[in-house]
């Protein structure tokens, strides 16, 4: 699904925060590869510039290192929120930065899409469920998260984001979007980010042992990114005033445990065995998004499958890691 150009079908001049990370990326692209004029903002500290490359000689493309703590003056017509370390190992590196970038980065670009009388979307996180007790987990749900505990930086942070978000909507009448990303997956992963997918697949190219947290009954759903970029679009530019919250994800569960076996079977020359550790403190057991509000309001629905996506980002890694850990 490509969303065309709004109104009467002029570019826009669009902020993208994060945009040299993951998710950011892959929305410069789209939103350059549509017409757009797009200021990719990054301080760098999880995002990078190789991400980025093949767009830094597009003529309405511009990079700009910058932290979201800190205000921004510039003109746009849209702006995505998507700045925030996104992944354990980098959020809870520095946690009070962590916050700070959810809190203060909330409250810059509220302030920038305030003054230009933008539009704005906030990149939350199923991670507002904490540990569910509702599954699969609806938007109405108010979710069950430690306030104190090593995951709280980020899901207290996008949390309060939210909150703050919505206040700007009711106080200020304020254009707003709120999507929650649930685990996210594709081609431009760091091998280095944390994520369960990105680990499995460069333990098992590294022929590593494969490490997996408690028994690897905990579930999750995993959506590839060109499905999530496709809903972040969807939700960005729907003509009424929906402004959620609204669940993009994929809503067919697998476990730890399966996942790790699977990536193994497509990597059939690997070495790796499976590991057991102890589960991290405040680890969800199940993770899985209903997606009827999305599939009501945006007309969205996943549609790349499993197998295809891990086809492709297996084939990403295999590129892009040190010829001598695939082969070893």
């Amino acid at each position: 699904m490509i969303v065309d150009l709004p109104g009467n079908n002029r570019p826009l001049r669009i902020l993208v925060t994060g945009g040299a990370g993951f998710i950011g990326s892959h929305l410069c692209r789209r939103l350059v590869a549509q017409g757009h004029d797009v200021l990719c903002a990054d301080n760098l500290f999880t995002g990078n510039k190789r991400n980025i490359l093949d767009l830094l000689d597009c003529r309405n493309f511009e990079f700009m290192r910058h932290d979201v703590t800190f205000p921004l003056y510039v003109e746009v017509d849209r702006i995505y929120n998507l700045a925030c370390p996104a992944s354990p190992v980098h959020y809870q590196f520095d946690p009070v930065q962590t916050t700070k970038t959810s809190v203060h980065g909330a409250i810059n670009m509220l302030g920038l899409a305030k003054r230009t009388k933008a539009r704005i979307l906030q990149a939350s996180t199923s991670e507002v469920y904490g540990d569910p007790q509702m599954h699969p987990q609806r938007e109405d749900y108010w979710g069950n998260a430690n306030p104190i505990g090593p995951r709280s930086c980020y899901d207290e942070g996008k949390r309060c984001a939210e909150t703050l978000f919505f206040d700007y909507h009711r106080q200020h009448k304020l254009d707003i979007r709120v999507i929650r990303i649930f685990n996210t997956y594709g081609p431009g992963m760091s091998p280095n980010d944390g994520r369960v997918i990105s680990n499995f697949i460069v333990q098992a190219l590294r022929n590593e042992d494969i490490t997996i947290f408690g028994r690897g009954s905990q579930t999750r759903s995993f959506l590839y990114v060109d499905d999530l970029i496709d809903g972040i679009l969807s939700l960005m530019e729907q003509a009424s005033d929906f402004a959620g919250p609204v669940n993009i994800g994929n809503p067919e569960e697998i476990s730890i445990r399966e996942l790790a076996e699977t990536i193994l079977a497509m990597i059939p020359e690997s070495r790796s065995k499976l590991i057991f550790k102890p589960l991290p403190t405040d680890d969800p057991a199940r993770r899985c998004p209903d997606i009827t509000l999305a599939r009501a309001s945006l007309n969205w629905e996943p549609h790349t499958s499993f197998a295809e996506g891990l086809t492709r980002t297996i084939g990403h890694f295999r590129q892009t890691l040190p010829m001598e850990c695939a082969n070893r």
